[in-house]
Parts: structure tokens; C-alpha cells; sequence
């Protein structure tokens, strides 16, 4: 299945074409789709009327620099901050994480849609693309902060995803516009990387986002397409029943499977469940690669959400006003 990237704040009449295709499972937004509460709840109505099947709906909100809808919304502190405030004071570092995922999720839902890719789960060292998205260099801190986050979204009425799998913090390289090679063996990525990943599958996280990043010690291609890490290790070792989806088959690192219809037949006999086609001009072809597959149109139903709250009774919940005091504080 794919979930596909649109262009703007509107449904085109070509984008209303791909919603009724077989394989058309969702809709991921960006900044480019967001123009306020209003309009964001009026697309996400939009996308779901449009399409004969339901339809997952769902946007990177982690705070700090990766927060697609700022107007309106609470402003979000980055996960890092966490992670500093946790030296001094472990369990409000705690709280607070969980705070944050139950204010985020609680937004998202207010909007009519459905997830958030959240919680970044990666290690801080020094990864161009994650940065302050992480909570910690220590994986045993970020373990913590998994099991918080993954609590607090739950609490929220939203799936959790865990991105982004095994491990992207450890290498230098953004893999948006470069390949990224991680020399470790899999001994060292077990102790380090995978720590927080094992935490956030006990804590029943739903979804799992792979790295495009190459293990080569582990296995020859990135993880995002390799049955070694997806069938063996995530599923059969770690024992993960949830969603498998791909990183944006868009970014640098992506291509070198090849053309459109290579990646994403690579990335599903793998075992992912969803592609991520967020460029709309690669989303033709990517419908016409996997016309003739068999398809399991039901794995994302877990992680559509309930009816949301809508932001009036939202605003009028203390609790809600209260973690927004907090975390506005902190940040």
C-alpha cells in the first residue's frame, strides 16, 4: 500500500483520481497543505469523502523544527530539551515527555487527523537530519523517554510510531540528500541503537518507520528494503506485530534501488506494509508499480483514529490548557 504526499491546501481533481486507487491507503501533509485549523480539518474531511475505503491521514508534528502546523497550535518543544532537563530532574523529564505526546496527539486529532509519525526514537550523535529531534546520546535514557512518549500518545487516543528503524542518530549523513553507510556490527547496533526500539515494541508501540541508512555488516542494502532487518530482525527477533512503513521513497538515499516501480517493489517484498510517496510527482508512477500485487488493505485500520475531540471541547479542557502552560514554559 501507499500513502501519498498531495501538492496543496485543496484537493486537485487528479488527486481525487489517485484516492480511488486500490492501493491509495492515506495522505501525508506538510507544511505546503497547512494553512490553519479550520482548513487542515476541512481537508482531512476532503481526502476521507473522496476515497471509496478509509483513509489514514497523517503528518510529522515531533516539535521543534519538524512541526508541520504552527499557527494555531501549541508550540512544541524538541525532544533534546527533554533530555537536558532529565540530568537534573528524571521523573518531571518523564511527565513532561508524556505531556508533550498527549498535547501533540491531542492537537493532530482535533484536526481530523489521524497520526503523527512520533516518537523519534534515534540516538543524539550527531545526525545531520535528526539533531535535537533526539531525547538522548544514552540509550538507556532514550528507552525511558519511549516508553513516556509512546504512554502519553496512547493516553491521546493515537498509534505510536517508532522511527527511525534500527538506528539513524549514529551516522553523520542526512539521508534527505546523501546515502548513509553505518560500518557497525549488528553486537554494537544491539546494545546502542536497538535499546530504545525493544522498549517502545513492549510499550505496544503500533507502527515502526524504517532508515534508509545501509548496515553493511548486518546486510547489503538499507534497511528500509532489506528482509534481514524487517522479516528477521524487527519481526521474528524483536517480535513486532505492528504497521511497517517506509521512509520517503523521495529522499537521496532511496534511489539507490533504482527507479520508482524498483523502490517500491523493493520496499514491499521486504516487508514494509506502507511505502511513503510524499512527492506528488512521484506518485503516478508509484500507483502504477503496484497494480497486479496483492495488497493487505487492512494493516492501517489499527491506526486510524476515533472520532477526534474538535478543538472547542479541546479548548475548554483543563487538562489541556494545563500541559500547554508547562510545555510552553519549557519551551
Amino acid at each position: 500500500m501507499l500513502v501519498i504526499g498531495i501538492a496543496g491546501t485543496e484537493l486537485t481533481a487528479q488527486e481525487r483520481d489517485w484516492l480511488q486507487h486500490d492501493a491509495c491507503a492515506g495522505v501525508i501533509l506538510f507544511t505546503r497543505n497547512f494553512a490553519s485549523r479550520a482548513q487542515v480539518a476541512e481537508l482531512s474531511q476532503a481526502i476521507r469523502a473522496a476515497a471509496p475505503r478509509p483513509q489514514l491521514v497523517c503528518v510529522d508534528q515531533e516539535g521543534g523544527r519538524v512541526q508541520r502546523f504552527r499557527e494555531g497550535y501549541s508550540v512544541l518543544p524538541p525532544l533534546e530539551d527533554f533530555g537536558a532537563l532529565f540530568a537534573r530532574d528524571r521523573d518531571g523529564a518523564l511527565e513532561l515527555a508524556q505531556e508533550h505526546a498527549w498535547l501533540m496527539a491531542s492537537e493532530i486529532k482535533a484536526s481530523g487527523v489521524d497520526l503523527s509519525f512520533a516518537p523519534v526514537v534515534d540516538l543524539g550523535r550527531g545526525n545531520r537530519a535528526i539533531g535535537n529531534r533526539a531525547f538522548s546520546a544514552d540509550p538507556s535514557v532514550v528507552a525511558e523517554f519511549t516508553r513516556a512518549y509512546v504512554r502519553g500518545m496512547h493516553q491521546a487516543g493515537m498509534a505510536a510510531t517508532l522511527k527511525h528503524f534500527p538506528g539513524h542518530g549514529s551516522v553523520l549523513e542526512d539521508t534527505h540528500f546523501d546515502d548513509a553507510v553505518d560500518p557497525r556490527p549488528l553486537e554494537e547496533i544491539r546494545a546502542l541503537d536497538l535499546v530504545p526500539f525493544v522498549a517502545g515494541i513492549e510499550a505496544k508501540a503500533d507502527a515502526v518507520m524504517m532508515a534508509h541508512v545501509v548496515y553493511p555488516q548486518v546486510a547489503p542494502e538499507p534497511a528500509g528494503y532489506s528482509k534481514r532487518w524487517i522479516e528477521e530482525i524487527l519481526r521474528q527477533e524483536m517480535g513486532f506485530r505492528g504497521v511497517v512503513f517506509s521512509d520517503d521513497i523521495g529522499m537521496a538515499a532511496a534511489f539507490s534501488a533504482g527507479g520508482i516501480k524498483q523502490r517500491v517493489d523493493l520496499h514491499l517484498d521486504a516487508g514494509c506494509d506502507v511505502v511513503l510517496v510524499c512527492h506528488p510527482e512521484l506518485v503516478e508512477e508509484s500507483l502504477k508499480a503496484v497494480e497486479g500485487r496483492t495488497l493487505n488493505t487492512m494493516a492501517l485500520t489499527g491506526l486510524i483514529g476515533g472520532g477526534p475531540m474538535g478543538w472547542d471541547n479541546l479548548l475548554a479542557d483543563g487538562h489541556y490548557r494545563a500541559s500547554r502552560t508547562r510545555l510552553e514554559g519549557l519551551a
